[in-house]
């Protein structure tokens, strides 16, 4: 049984329908825990280590979870840390994207990433995740941060609409890189709503993320 942890519940209907496209018949729970995400923004991630690792014990333990994936971009590397602890693999969403993105621009040994994200608390996680993937491939990742000003607001009053229009927005802003990371699961349809502006391909985590899951669950 796969279980995946989210802290917000506008990820299950999203990883429900990439399970029905993408591997029809895999067996999912979803745990659903908002307070992670608001205990790690505001205190850092190690902030909520504790409750990640309880709920992570009582998913093994009670849900009978033979891996887990988790969706937050945030917590992902405190939930990967209890991997070994518990016997069972813990895979946190962003690394198969942060693979693909240090692998752009074959044939150099430099690769520009831009990181795009709507809760501050993101950005060190992701460029960390992204760093150890271009150190294991041998490369050099230079990162730009790149906040969607004013996003946030639109996700946490349910407003899914303008959220990605104006992640879009940020995205078409950027040149200079050679791929554009969106740095949390919830923003991975803003990817389809870019027009302008960079030319870059736009990596989102839902996708690769559920495919590693599945491979070893």
């Amino acid at each position: 049984m796969l279980t995946l942890l989210h802290t917000s519940p506008v990820h299950v209907p999203v990883f429900d329908a990439l399970r029905d496209r993408e591997h029809p018949g895999l067996a999912m729970r979803h745990v659903v825990d908002e307070a992670l995400l608001d205990r790690a923004r505001s205190g850092g991630p190690g902030a909520a280590d504790s409750a990640i690792a309880a709920v992570l014990d009582a998913a093994v333990g009670e849900g009978g979870a033979t891996a887990v994936l988790c969706t937050c971009s945030t917590i992902g590397a405190v939930a990967e840390a209890n991997a070994a602890r518990l016997g069972v693999p813990v895979l946190r969403v962003d690394r198969p994207m942060a693979a693909a993105a240090v692998a752009a621009a074959p044939g150099r040994d430099v690769v520009r990433i831009a990181v795009v994200a709507t809760v501050e608390s993101t950005f060190g996680p992701t460029c960390d995740v992204i760093r150890e993937e271009a150190d294991a491939a041998g490369r050099t990742a230079v990162i730009r941060t790149v906040p969607a000003e004013g996003a946030w607001k639109y996700f946490e009053d349910g407003d899914r609409e303008s959220y990605l229009d104006l992640v879009a927005r940020t995205v078409d802003t950027i040149t200079g890189v050679d791929v554009v990371v969106l740095a949390q699961a919830s923003m991975a349809d803003a990817a389809a709503r870019t027009r302008t502006g960079s030319a870059a391909p736009v990596l989102s985590s839902p996708a690769p993320g559920l495919r590693a899951a599945a491979a070893v669950r």
